[in-house]
């Protein structure tokens, strides 16, 4: 059910609301591009700054839009247990297919802690995709918490975003085949799905949605040679992506490449410097986007 170009969905702002209108749009467009799945409400989605109001009308927006088509995984991440609870309740309110869920940040609980938490939201009964972001959150799921998570029927699989290639490996004897595991790297998918991950839920899809599926789909096909040609074209965009804070680049390669979108941020993201904004035009002329 998941698989494939996931987009971690932008949140377009106007004003300083979240301009549903836009959003709308955004993912019809992802949907038409051939886009597997959905992700809003993420990081790239500036979850940290929405009020709980907002959190829900994303996703509902989110999932009102695909009617079905594509499946929607809700963020619902927080270092509060109770505070994810109460979100992967409203996406699964909501109809949502899945909930996407870090281990807690700043608290920095031990593997015990960590188990604790993320058990706790399973209980909720919709299917879970844990992200494990040690860059962001401070936390690693170690391998045998994984394995250990991965026993719980609706603990489905992991957006891995620790860029250790060799985890993919080490996760697939631990947790199964069955255990989806989907990149969280953009820049490191061709080698993720090479060591038998199932997609990426990506950054760059928001910009170069039929690119993005179009590489998906020669990997799960064993078109490498194709697949190394389409990651080629679009790595510098991956790289640009984060040249300055997330979401600022990619809201910045939307305004270029969509007509009318915003680049707005919300406190305390601001802009992207001149420089990152140059390395964002040279990688977009690069993939021929622009």
């Amino acid at each position: 059910m998941f698989f494939g170009s996931i987009p971690a969905l932008a949140t377009p702002f106007s004003g300083n609301c979240v301009d549903e209108d836009s959003l709308r749009g955004l993912i019809e467009w992802q949907i038409d591009e051939g886009s597997n799945a959905l992700v809003p409400c993420g990081t790239t989605g500036e979850a940290a700054t929405l009020t709980l109001d907002e959190h829900r009308r994303v996703v509902e927006i989110a999932i009102d839009v695909a009617r079905g088509r594509v499946p929607v995984i809700a963020g619902c991440g927080s270092n509060n247990t109770a505070h994810a609870i109460e979100l992967t309740r409203i996406a699964k309110e909501a109809g949502a297919d899945a909930a996407l869920h870090v281990p807690p940040y700043y608290n920095r609980p031990n593997q015990d802690g960590i188990y604790a938490h993320l058990s706790a939201v399973a209980d909720e009964g919709i299917p879970v995709i844990l992200y494990n972001v040690p860059s962001r959150t401070i936390t690693d799921i170690s391998v045998e918490t994984m394995a250990k998570l991965s026993r719980i029927p609706n603990v489905v699989g992991v957006k891995d975003a620790t860029g250790n290639l060799a985890r993919v490996s080490a996760q697939r004897l631990a947790c199964g085949e069955q255990f989806i595991q989907l990149s969280g790297n953009d820049d490191m998918a061709l080698g993720f799905n090479v060591m038998g991950g199932k997609g990426c839920i990506s950054v760059s899809a928001n910009v170069a949605p039929k690119l993005c599926s179009q590489f998906q789909e020669a990997t799960r096909e064993g078109r490498w040679e194709e697949a190394l040609e389409l990651q080629d074209r679009l790595y510098p965009l991956h790289a640009a992506l984060f040249s300055d804070a997330s979401p600022g680049p990619v809201k910045y390669a939307l305004s270029r490449v969509r007509n009318g979108f915003s680049a707005e941020l919300r406190a305390p993201m601001t802009e992207p410097s001149v420089a990152s904004k140059r390395a964002v035009d040279e990688a977009l002329a690069h993939a021929g986007l622009a």
